[in-house]
């Protein structure tokens, strides 16, 4: 199916499901442990034996040897497989800065350098530790605060530039010129990266946790130098990705090595500390951001101009891109720098960009507030725009920014907030309000599924779409239901297995608005399916409901359809080049109130809402489980998480979750959501957009201004923590 216009008025328009709240169909499985994640995947294959990574004690050189006798000799060893022994293996190309194993070289601390396989994962952690690694280490750069200094003002190649940012500037009547600073961040999820990885007559099956089946299965195919038909990826539960596991990672890669090997069974799974070092992160930023306005607020020159560290070869973190599309402003300036560094591999982290862009814009959005004598919300309100401030001719396919900030506020109380930093309290606390506002693209990509009518009635659903804890078994359950007119009961989703159809996979905030929309077609291929048996030549003259399709008097069951055998459809959607022609992107204001303790500077949450514009909303129960999840973790990247960079040795010491902490129940208080009653015709034939990362931006912005309006303390650089404030709290 290809959608290459906007959607007209369609079955979604008059739901019975779409859009109700629906209580996510895996959670029983969930909750009660029936759910099998890969680690635990102990029937998929005979034999499972154990492996144990060995990584990397520097983070730039060359491995000049390995002894492993000492490990091969340990009780239940059963073998090892070292990155000397299995030379340099390909990279996957646009996946990947750094090998994820194989040959001498060391791009970064942790990096995988062999695996130790024995009878139990007590066996083979005591015996990893008997490895004996040499090496000759790289002097390498770890100082993102030196490169900036080198870097920073060096406009000669920025990303976009419109106007004369810098006359403008000059002639603004009100201006902000300040630093922001973000550190790196873990993904932190529940579930470890893990994979068991079996051969069967030269085929390879991998049961993995991975966010992008597709992708896992081609890079597999790369790194291991095999045909990709050869190799069956499954991953139906994930314990938590947020990005992390949107790529192939070392686990899977040495596991699968290892089965080859050993001609057994192989499970590896990393521990945590590993998890910092040897998979991926969001890396840290310093952003420089300058505004100037006229007296009314209207925005006459904004830059943005921020730098974030890579490995040699990557990306790092786009801290800019938001700030192109998000306020109006005639004259911009946007500048992105990388510093490339040999620290662990940064990449895709929920939000990438915008978590991180974001967390620095809406402080600076307030503190420009601030100096124009404006309320935070009606700033925002003035620079709003409908077009795309770098191509006017650009219109934004559907934009209620707006509506999002005054919606919010009025349900939030916004009006009677602390207006003077540092004037109201409560007993011991000091009481402030804060607001941001979130923008996020709403991608939209190829997928694909297949659907089976039964001769019970019952249909089931097959795609290789994953559910990371986001409600994708749901949202396509409730998708099928409505097209074909049956009970969300008789539909059974599949999900997660290479063998199926590809489809967008979870990852981007495209995962809904795609996938949803590739199992609609799927079910459109099964109803013109059955207007050929029935010999309708317009499908759309057929009408599905209670179980059975309606042909002008004619009504016959669906079950009986596939008395002599089941029927089966396959499709996938494609977007058109249309979309591109507008900007698709979501939208939300969050506020925030909180107390800091006049003694101790304590941060303690009191509430928190949300106001978001995502288009239709395909299930308010699991969108509103992104939302707040969205918003806690933003809370985290506010007030505690850091991984701090060891500048000598070149790793993040915050090897666990003591180490690096995140929020906890104590920590997060009462959460409010309120989506607005939209529709994005340009973005799906659902009408509906992504909202999964729209939750997380901002969200920090906002407590970092809250925390300014209860002490008068401006901080700017996260996270929030008492080394930062506590000095300039005002006399107790």
């Amino acid at each position: 199916m290809q959608f290459n216009q906007p959607a007209g008025d369609n079955l979604f328009d008059n739901a019975r499901l779409i859009g109700r709240p629906t209580p996510r169909i895996d959670g029983p499985l969930k909750v009660s442990g029936q759910a099998p994640y890969a680690y635990e995947r102990h029937d998929a294959a005979e034999g499972q034996l154990v492996g144990y990574p060995v990584v990397s004690t520097i983070a730039q050189g060359r491995i000049t040897g390995m002894d492993t006798s000492a490990a091969e000799a340990a009780p239940g060893v059963i073998g090892v497989v070292t990155t000397l022994e299995v030379g340099e293996m390909p990279t996957p190309s646009g996946m990947h800065t750094a090998p994820l194993f194989g040959g001498a070289e060391v791009w970064h601390y942790h990096q995988a350098i062999a695996v130790v396989v024995a009878e139990s994962f007590e066996q083979a952690r005591a015996a990893a530790a008997l490895v004996k690694v040499d090496y000759d280490v790289t002097k390498g750069s770890f100082d993102l605060e030196a490169v900036w200094q080198q870097k920073k003002d060096d406009n000669s190649e920025p990303v976009a530039r419109v106007g004369d940012f810098e006359t403008a500037y000059q002639a603004a009547e009100v201006t902000l010129d300040q630093e922001y600073r973000t550190p790196s961040h873990s993904h932190a999820m529940m579930e470890p990266h893990a994979s068991i990885a079996e051969w069967q007559d030269g085929k390879l099956t991998v049961w993995t946790s991975n966010q992008m089946i597709e992708w896992g299965r081609q890079s597999l195919a790369t790194t291991l130098e095999m045909d990709a038909d050869d190799i069956r990826v499954d991953s139906p539960y994930i314990g938590g990705g947020f990005g992390a596991k949107l790529f192939l990672r070392a686990d899977a890669v040495m596991a699968a090595l290892a089965a080859r090997k050993l001609q057994r069974a192989v499970k590896v799974m990393l521990p945590r500390p590993m998890v910092m070092n040897n998979t991926t992160h969001r890396a840290s930023t310093i952003q420089r951001i300058r505004i100037g306005a006229q007296a009314d607020g209207k925005i006459t020159a904004i830059a943005h101009e921020a730098i974030s560290h890579t490995l040699p070869g990557g990306s790092g973190e786009d801290a800019v891109d938001q700030t192109r599309k998000f306020y109006a402003g005639d004259n911009r300036l946007i500048v992105k720098h990388l510093a490339e560094m040999h620290l662990p591999e940064a990449n895709a982290m929920r939000a990438p960009g915008e978590a991180s862009g974001l967390m620095a814009l809406e402080i600076a959005m307030d503190e420009m507030a601030e100096k124009l004598g404006m309320d935070p919300v009606e700033f925002r309100t003035v620079n709003d725009t409908q077009v795309d401030p770098e191509n006017p001719d650009r219109t934004f396919s559907d934009r209620h920014f707006v509506e999002c900030l005054r919606q919010g506020a009025e349900a939030f109380g916004w009006v009677s907030r602390n207006t003077t930093p540092g004037g109201m309290r409560d007993g011991q606390w000091l009481i402030g309000h804060g607001v941001a506002g979130a923008y996020r693209g709403g991608p939209a990509t190829t997928s694909g599924a297949r659907v089976r009518l039964q001769d019970t009635g019952r249909i089931i659903v097959e795609t290789d779409m994953t559910d990371i804890g986001t409600g994708s078994y749901t949202i396509l359950a409730q998708t099928v239901a409505e097209t074909m007119g049956v009970d969300l009961d008789a539909v059974e989703v599949r999900l997660g297995d290479s063998d199926f159809p590809v489809s967008a996979g979870s990852g981007g905030q495209w995962g809904a608005a795609s996938s949803t929309a590739g199992a609609y077609a799927a079910c459109i291929a099964l109803r013109e399916q059955i207007a050929e048996r029935l010999r309708v030549n317009d499908p759309e003259t057929l009408s599905f409901a209670n179980g059975a399709v309606n042909a002008g008097e004619k009504q016959v069951t669906l079950a009986s359809l596939a008395a002599d055998g089941e029927l089966v459809a396959e499709d996938s959607i494609s977007f058109g080049d249309f979309r591109d022609e507008q900007v698709v992107s979501t939208f939300a204001a969050h506020f925030v109130e909180l107390g800091v303790h006049v003694g101790t500077g304590e941060i303690r949450l009191r509430r928190m809402l949300a106001a978001c514009d995502a288009g239709r909303i395909l299930n308010p129960v699991t969108a509103r489980s992104q939302v707040i999840g969205g918003m806690v973790m933003g809370v985290g990247a506010a007030m505690m998480e850091e991984m701090a960079i060891d500048t000598g040795r070149g790793y993040f010491p915050a090897h666990d979750l003591a180490g690096y902490e995140v929020p906890v129940h104590m920590d997060i208080p009462s959460q409010e959501v309120i989506f607005l009653d939209t529709v994005d015709p340009a973005s799906s034939p659902l009408k509906a957009k992504g909202v999964g990362e729209l939750g997380l931006c901002g969200v920090a912005a906002a407590v970092a201004n809250a925390v300014y309006n209860a002490t008068g303390v401006r901080v700017r650089s996260y996270p929030m923590t008492l080394d930062k404030y506590l000095d300039q709290l005002p006399a107790v």
